[in-house]
């Protein structure tokens, strides 16, 4: 691949080039292309660096070499169109060559974009808590996806927070895992209520950390495993050992780092594809949650409203405009 503007630098606070951009991704090429490759893809693009402006690709970018495919999805807004795919390294270092700096997997396989094969956790940390706060939740996360037959796989964020994953069978739709992820999410949130919140509105989190349910949507990605991320120490979000994660430092794992820890290590991440289990134990939580009177949570606001889904309104503007009436 041929890289135009290799001496442009993207991360000027530690003065990685464009260039070395493309050599990282040809260093962690084949762990990369597992986590992240049949699947659709967006890419988030700086055309001046991680101080520009970005922006995100969903649609195939012009001018993409003929051995880059892409694969049909359906959006929330039911409307069609088609999302790049990535089956090599080359495609990796080809949208690196296109500003590509994040890249966004979704879910579900190219073959079957609908039903996805992986449950996904995102720990999110709110103001005064951090990396550190997450740790207990994803490890106590890690023994509940246990308890209900799912294994569990942990990765950095690339920056506060903690990403877990398990692998699933691809048997129902977007909708049902988000409702287990929910089922799961409300479990934790029992078993830790000081700690951790299932709450959507921020003004209601205080300082707990976040389960943030939504990312189990239909077109709700985060970023892929070694995926670079646009912060100034230029970060990945790097896959870790179970026994790594309460010793670990997110800052740790970067661009210039992660090449030689792969090879050292190896990839903590490697067939986890193998090991999908079903979902039907969280279903039935989501059902006994239901029968108890738990509804719906709310959807991200640029989706359509959906069924049983409770008012897109913050409490305290709900609370305000009740006492105006």
């Amino acid at each position: 691949m041929r890289i135009s503007s290799p001496t442009r630098v993207l991360w000027p606070e530690v003065g990685i080039t464009k260039l070395e951009l493309a050599e990282y991704l040809v260093a962690v090429g084949e762990p990369f292309i597992e986590a992240n490759g049949d699947r659709p893809v967006s890419l988030q693009r700086f055309s001046e660096g991680v101080d520009g402006e970005q922006f995100f690709s969903k649609n195939p970018p012009k001018g993409a070499p003929e051995w880059v495919r892409s694969v049909s999805v359906t959006y929330p807004s039911g409307r069609k169109h088609p999302q790049l795919v990535l089956d090599e390294p080359a495609g990796a270092v080809w949208a690196a060559q296109m500003n590509t700096i994040v890249f966004h997997p979704w879910a579900s396989r190219a073959g079957d974009t609908d039903n996805p094969d992986q449950l996904r956790i995102d720990l999110d940390p709110q103001p005064g808590t951090g990396f550190a706060e997450a740790v207990p939740a994803a490890l106590a996360l890690r023994e509940l996806m246990a308890e209900v037959g799912l294994t569990a796989f942990v990765k950095t964020s690339g920056s506060r927070g903690i990403h877990v994953f398990a692998p699933i069978e691809p048997e129902f739709e977007f909708l049902d895992v988000r409702h287990a992820v929910i089922a799961l999410a409300r479990e934790l949130e029992r078993r830790m209520p000081k700690q951790l919140t299932t709450n959507w509105w921020k003004e209601e989190r205080g300082d707990r950390i976040f389960i943030d349910y939504n990312q189990a949507n239909r077109d709700r990605t985060m970023a892929g495993a070694y995926s670079p991320r646009p912060l100034p120490h230029a970060s990945v979000s790097c896959p870790l050992r179970w026994d790594e994660l309460e010793s670990a430092d997110p800052t740790a794992f970067t661009i210039r780092t992660v090449p030689d820890r792969l090879r050292e290590i190896g990839d903590p991440w490697a067939g986890m594809q193998q090991q999908g289990a079903g979902i039907g134990p969280l279903l039935e939580w989501w059902q006994r949650d239901l029968d108890d009177g738990l509804g719906e949570l709310p959807f991200p606001p640029d989706f359509p409203k959906m069924p049983g889904e409770p008012m897109r309104v913050q409490p305290s503007r709900a609370r305000n405009d009740d006492r105006d009436d």
